[in-house]
């Protein structure tokens, strides 16, 4: 019998280097797991449903490798892509681990750590566009202070917007057909990192040279860190046409960044988000940046962990169907306000302000009847209750 769970192409489901390919290393521990080569990775997520790969240039290209070796390993990366049936949906650059980036890449104070990020990403974007990818995201790791004594931020803010601007001119002088979507954190690995939302992100590209090219790459984890609801982010940057990217995963609480198991934490703010996804016609990659329990094996890392962001993310997206489907949800959304909603507040003009001024509100300010959320929500948890 088919698994009505199980993914096809269509799913444009993703899986990061890091992700899978991650050891279990901890800050309190060493890894649990034997190191893995990108390309079994590449089999093993082709094996779950995955249709892209994605990663930071130095998941593939080891820091510090000479010209030679990076053309035979992006050589060879390219052909195991190619081989499992995939694709390289986007990639990154890593301007956080080396010490050099201690503090900050294109904010950093040092104009010299400011040059080097650049050439850095610039060669990162290379690797990518060698490899098709379409979307390369920026994630200011270290973009940020632990103490800000000694720095400004609007300061700070105009070197990021500097970096950026030149990122952008770059594709564009290399004729590359490649979008930009620029990652948002509250914190960690800084204590406080600028623009730690996406509702900054979204602010500052509209102060950047190119808005048009750059969009955001929300994630899960990132915006619960903040104690924000993460559907209500990635409604913002659907509203603004700004969703270019999106990366799934799971978070308990404004503690450190977790990347739980996509759905294995807040369960309405998962369904939330699939319903908000699957609904909206976005057409871009559905990324997990999660990773498995350091208690697991690589057996489990694919058959259990990757596997099973998939599959949550599939019995979400039939729950969303079954949610807009059932008449006592709809009723209840109804009653709730849902279709007011839709109807569009009046453009302002001297004849509408006239009847604003002589309309008789005195019912509406009488009425002490509720609202009726409480409904639409009891039947949202039952359905994923499963009652």
């Amino acid at each position: 019998m088919d698994d009505p769970y199980a993914a096809t192409p269509n799913d444009r489901f993703s899986f990061g280097l890091w992700t899978v390919g991650h050891r279990g290393g901890d800050p309190f521990g060493l890894p649990t797991r034997p190191p893995i080569q990108p390309e079994e990775m590449l089999t093993r997520i082709a094996e779950v449903g995955a249709w892209g790969v994605s990663f930071h240039d130095d998941d593939l290209v080891p820091f510090g490798s000479s010209a030679a070796d990076r053309d035979r390993i992006v050589a060879s990366f390219g052909r195991a892509v190619a081989n499992a049936g995939l694709c390289v949906s986007m990639t990154t650059v890593n301007l956080f681990f080396q010490p050099v980036f201690k503090d900050g890449a294109l904010t950093a104070a040092d104009p010299a750590v400011r040059r080097f990020a650049l050439r850095k990403t610039c060669a990162a974007i290379d690797i990518g566009a060698e490899l098709g990818a379409p979307i390369f995201v920026m994630w200011g790791g270290r973009e940020g202070v632990e103490s800000a004594a000694a720095r400004d931020p609007r300061v700070a803010l105009d070197r990021y917007r500097e970096g950026v601007d030149f990122v952008c001119q770059y594709v564009l002088d290399q004729g590359y057909d490649m979008r930009l979507a620029l990652e948002a954190k509250p914190n960690e690995p800084r204590g406080h990192i600028y623009l730690p939302t996406t509702g900054h992100m979204l602010h500052f590209i509209e102060t950047l040279a190119h808005p048009s090219m750059i969009g955001v790459n929300p994630e899960m984890a990132h915006e619960s860190m903040a104690g924000l609801s993460f559907s209500a982010a990635v409604g913002q940057a659907l509203w603004a046409g700004k969703l270019f990217h999106i990366d799934l995963n799971s978070q308990n609480g404004p503690r450190y960044d977790q990347d739980f198991r996509f759905g294995a934490e807040d369960l309405k703010e998962a369904f939330l988000t699939v319903r908000l996804l699957e609904r909206s016609g976005y057409e871009g990659p559905r990324a997990f940046d999660a990773r498995a329990f350091r208690s697991e094996d690589d057996v489990d890392v694919y058959a259990q962990f990757a596997r099973g962001c998939i599959r949550n993310y599939k019995i979400l997206a039939a729950k969303a169907a079954a949610f807009d489907a059932d008449p006592a949800i709809r009723a209840a959304c109804e009653t709730a306000g849902a279709g007011q909603l839709a109807e569009p507040t009046p453009a302002f003009s001297r004849e509408v302000l006239e009847a604003l001024r002589g309309e008789d509100f005195s019912e509406l300010l009488s009425s002490r009847e509720g609202r009726h959320h409480e409904a639409a929500d009891q039947l949202m948890l039952e359905l994923l209750l499963g009652a």
